[in-house]
């Protein structure tokens, strides 16, 4: 058998990064066990698998979709979507339990007086000598 060239396999896949992905990938079917779908001729699997692409011999869309799923590393799963608030919200009448009454706030001294300092135009409390 003659010798499987880049070029027989660009004619198909005509990316030679997604071409080298590709190979990949049904190499390493092969090796898995998948079917082969031309003679092995003591190839290795690398060789084989570029063999079956020249030949158009195996499904590329196929191919792309194994390699893309191997690649996931998060399978979404269809689930109902909640209202983000609500998942944060206790249930009911609890949700303003925690809230602090005001006597609460004046104890732990959390208040904000408008005592102080005057201050002048310029942003600046007091007297400044010079």
């Amino acid at each position: 058998m003659a010798r499987v060239t880049v070029e027989d396999c660009v004619l198909k896949v005509p990316n030679r990064f997604e071409l080298v992905l590709i190979a990949a990938q049904r190499a390493r079917d092969v090796s898995s066990g998948s079917k082969l779908t031309v003679e092995r001729d003591n190839d290795k699997n690398p060789v084989v698998a570029l063999r079956e692409i020249a030949d158009d011999t195996v499904p590329l869309d196929g191919l792309r979709n194994s390699l893309v799923s191997g690649l996931q590393k998060h399978v979404e799963v269809d689930e109902p979507e909640e209202d983000e608030m609500e998942s944060f919200m206790p249930d009911g009448d609890m949700a303003f339990e925690n809230i602090a009454s005001e006597e609460e706030v004046i104890e732990d001294g959390l208040t904000v007086s408008d005592g102080g300092a005057d201050f002048d135009a310029d942003g600046f409390g007091g007297d400044i000598e010079e």
